[in-house]
């Protein structure tokens, strides 16, 4: 009875890591921003320059487990791996949860969203599948010959590392984001009549003169108090808002489009902007792949013969952008918008979007710069 019970666990160990460990290879870059979030909690910055790599071998490391588990091989040395992740990652989590560090762990990327405290569920889920398999894991036989098991193993990594090396290079296979081709932006943004919005309490806080405790009150327990006759005992101190209700986002709730010095707004312009419209990403100059801006110039150079807009965007100070577009000679201008929201529009710095009235067309990597000839004979022409 306890080998099937292990048996059953196994599979179902092996295979949620494995995809866990595919979903997050397909955008490893999504992943480090991630892991990028825990360094920066734990104080670990100096992780920061290695998180792409890391977030790499995590997912590699996911998959060659989950393998594992199923086929049985190094079921000894495989076990004691997935009890001191999960043991790990749910420490993580709850830690996440309960001081609301991280408000996504990231644990099957973009795909699917868990709250903090659904994710040290889901942890404590797979904590209790990986028990059976770590203490029969002297009884666990390979499923297949030891030359096969092996075999089964070294080919997932090495596809699992190919994979997440391919996503790198240029794009997620599968975009599961609000920017992804064929999404329309401001819809995207809409929020639908009807929808829940955020509810708010107005909290007081008074500061007990006798003990020096600030204390919280709401509206309602104020009145019933009648702090304000008490003036021997109690003094205002400050009054907030909390947040008692969450209410509807959007999918995309952050994106704006600036004048580099913030006073002019041109989100709805150039979302609106009749027939095709060029963005070129840049979410911070200092980093960005300045080898293929040669490539990008030349495009830019043809789309303006053709008289189809394209524009940069960044999220560094005006004085960077403005310096790298003399060093570069570039003709476009350059607006302003949220690094956060750059970062997840495309993964890659610099990246190029091609919207058509707001929805988005198609995307390149920096890798994938796209000719002028090759835009004319797929869009232009039509």
């Amino acid at each position: 009875m306890m080998n099937f019970i292990t048996w059953i666990c196994r599979i179902l160990v092996g295979v949620l890591f494995i995809i866990s460990g595919l979903i997050k290879a397909n955008d490893p870059i999504g992943f480090s921003i991630k892991l990028n979030e825990y360094f920066t909690v734990f104080g670990m910055e100096w992780l920061h320059p290695i998180t792409v790599g890391l977030s790499m071998f995590i997912c590699v490391f996911e998959v060659a487990c989950g393998v594992a588990a199923i086929t049985g091989f190094k079921a000894k040395l495989n076990s004691l791996l997935l009890l001191l992740m999960i043991v790990f990652f749910t420490f993580l989590t709850f830690y996440s949860a309960y001081f609301n560090k991280v408000t996504d762990c990231g644990c099957f990327g973009d795909a699917i969203k868990l709250t903090p405290w659904q994710s040290f569920t889901k942890d404590i889920v797979l904590l209790i599948l990986i028990l059976p398999i770590f203490i029969m894991r002297n009884k666990i036989k390979d499923a297949l010959p030891p030359k096969l098991n092996f075999t089964l193993v070294t080919l997932f990594t090495v596809l699992a590392t190919a994979f997440t090396v391919y996503c790198y290079m240029h794009l997620p296979v599968k975009d599961f984001r609000p920017y992804a081709i064929g999404k329309n932006i401001l819809k995207q943004m809409e929020v639908p009549e009807g929808a829940q919005v955020d509810v708010y309490a107005t909290i007081l806080k008074y500061k007990n003169l006798k003990t020096n405790v600030i204390k919280e009150f709401t509206q309602d327990e104020y009145m019933k108090s009648k702090l304000w006759e008490d003036t021997l005992t109690w003094a205002w101190d400050t009054t907030i808002s909390k947040l008692v209700t969450k209410g509807y986002t959007p999918p995309i709730h952050d994106f704006k489009i600036q004048s580099q010095d913030g006073s002019t707004d041109y989100t709805n312009d150039i979302l609106t902007t009749k027939g095709y419209t060029f963005l070129v990403i840049c979410y911070d100059i200092t980093k960005t792949t300045t080898a293929v801006q040669t490539n990008i110039n030349a495009l830019a150079q043809g789309l303006q013969k053709a008289n189809v807009p394209i524009y940069g965007i960044s999220a560094s100070p005006y004085s960077l952008v403005d310096n790298f577009r003399h060093v570069h000679q570039i003709m476009y201008e350059y607006y302003s918008c949220d690094e956060t929201a750059l970062k997840t529009m495309i993964r890659s710095n610099p990246g190029i979007i091609l919207l058509k009235e707001g929805t988005v067309v198609n995307m390149w990597h920096a890798n994938d710069v796209p000719t002028i000839d090759e835009i004319q004979a797929t869009y232009l022409a039509k």
